[in-house]
């Protein structure tokens, strides 16, 4: 363990006020024993420095899948008063709403007959990879209802079933959502893009489910052993990069504005009421939506192949649930007995909302949020539930993935795209991209093992497993 930091029992670690000059509060991340050579002391460093800001209740938290970010780490969580606290870009990152939803279908592994179709059929109907652009013909007009309305905007327009947007997170709608502050840019970039994959981390795979660790909450969420499902990261796209770079312009001088001391000018913010800290979360907001929409329109493309290659219905493909892990919201949290406004920010991070919150779809309500975690090419992914404990220490926060160990730089070094794919094949699992390279970057050797990250935040009862499912096919950007 680095210098300084106390283990406080077998998952969780403490980075005391001290650590870094002007902590306002104690750090906190949830990291296992074996998973500790991973740990990156530029990571910590960001996460003591986010106990600077104002207003920070608690702690600064992050999750097992930590690592080095844009000011905030990448497993972050900061919660902020909303009368003293601050919003920062750093704590949400470029993609906002870079986040994972899961689809079930009726089908059985063994239905599966002819993977390879399968996959390049998806891969021909999703654009995919840097620059991709959608089949959508988009007005200026949709997009401003886009970036207002969200999912409910997609499925008005037939893409989608009206059940799709009471399994997004915020029913696929955040509410401060405003598209003034979305600039021309921003909107030029987003035009094109949504319904596209995009590049790096994302993908579109074909899932298996292979375990079920808990049959009453998998029962409730309509998951089954052996069943095929299919499951969509990706985030806002051109849109959402432009409007973090717009609005950290803004928030840089505003941080000298308010004459707010921080240790990393990556950590650029305003007071959530300055007019520059409401600017960037409409704006965030509105980016969000278009996420939402972008997985939404996504969904669309996907279910159509299944249907014309296997005869099922549309509607026979149901939205199990959508997370986003790159956002910051308004909630309502429980701090020392009373009900308080907070802003939390979760870089890299899950909600993972337990048991009664209303946040929850009522269908959901009684077991908690569906946390979706996906791995990483060759490993296994996961669906968990929310808990109590999440909401006591986390404000209902969990991981989001796997974590990366090895940059994409280094990856490519280690081992060629064209062994990863070989390799990935033997294990009877196809893998579709743009190019070798970008099947490299991303190989599973670069990311921490999803099992032991699932079982930090297990043991932890941050989020607890309900089924796990293999990858049997992948498209990547």
């Amino acid at each position: 363990m680095l210098e300084g930091i106390e283990r406080i029992n077998e998952v969780e670690c403490e980075v005391p006020v001290g650590y870094v000059p002007g902590m306002r509060v104690s750090a906190r991340f949830f990291l296992s024993e074996d998973l500790e050579e991973s740990l990156e002391e530029g990571a910590v460093h960001q996460l003591a420095n986010v106990a600077t800001l104002p207003g920070i209740v608690r702690h600064a938290l992050a999750m097992p899948d930590i690592h080095s970010g844009y000011g905030f780490p990448i497993g972050g969580v900061a919660a902020f008063r909303e009368e003293t606290g601050i919003i920062s870009p750093g704590g949400v990152g470029y993609d906002i709403n870079c986040g994972v939803r899961l689809l079930a279908t009726p089908l059985r592994v063994e239905d599966l007959t002819q993977m390879r179709a399968l996959v390049e059929e998806l891969f021909r109907t999703v654009p995919t990879g840097v620059g991709a652009e959608s089949r959508m013909r988009l007005s200026a007009q949709g997009l401003e209802e886009m970036l207002v309305e969200g999912v409910p905007w997609a499925v008005r327009e037939g893409y989608g079933i009206e059940a799709d947007a009471v399994h997004c997170e915020e029913n696929g709608q955040m509410q401060d959502a405003d598209a003034v502050p979305v600039s021309k840019r921003a909107r030029k970039r987003g035009m094109p893009q949504a319904g596209t994959l995009g590049s790096g981390n994302h993908f579109l795979e074909v899932q298996v489910i292979d375990k079920v660790f808990d049959p009453k909450v998998a029962a409730v969420y309509g998951l089954e052993e052996g069943q095929v499902c299919c499951m969509i990261h990706c985030g806002s796209r051109g849109l959402g990069h432009q409007v973090c770079t717009d609005h950290l312009r803004v928030l840089e001088s505003a941080t000298r504005k308010y004459e707010i001391a921080i240790p990393d000018r990556q950590l650029a913010c305003a007071p959530i009421h300055s007019p520059e800290g409401e600017a960037y979360f409409g704006a965030m907001a509105a980016a969000a939506n278009y996420a939402w929409v972008n997985r939404q329109v996504i969904t669309h493309e996907v279910r159509k192949v299944f249907s014309r290659l296997f005869g099922i219905e549309y509607e026979e493909m149901p939205l199990v649930y959508d997370v986003a892990h790159n956002v910051a919201k308004r909630e309502e949290h429980d701090i020392d007995g009373r009900r308080e406004t907070l802003y939390v920010h979760r870089k890299g991070a899950t909600r993972a909302f337990g048991p009664g919150r209303l946040e929850v779809p009522a269908d959901y309500r009684a077991v908690g949020q569906p946390v979706i975690i996906p791995g990483s090419m060759g490993s296994s992914s996961y669906v968990l539930h929310g808990t109590d404990t999440a909401m006591e220490r986390t404000f209902g926060s969990t991981c989001h993935g796997a974590g990366r160990v090895m940059s994409r730089t280094k990856a490519k070094k280690s081992m060629p795209g064209k062994e990863v794919r070989e390799a990935l094949m033997e294990r009877g699992i196809y893998v579709r991209a743009t190019s070798d390279a970008s099947i490299a970057e991303e190989a599973p050797a670069a990311y921490k093992e999803s099992d032991k990250v699932v079982d930090t935040v297990t043991r932890a009862r941050l989020s607890l497993p309900v089924v796990r499912l293999r990858p049997l096919g992948v498209i990547k950007g």
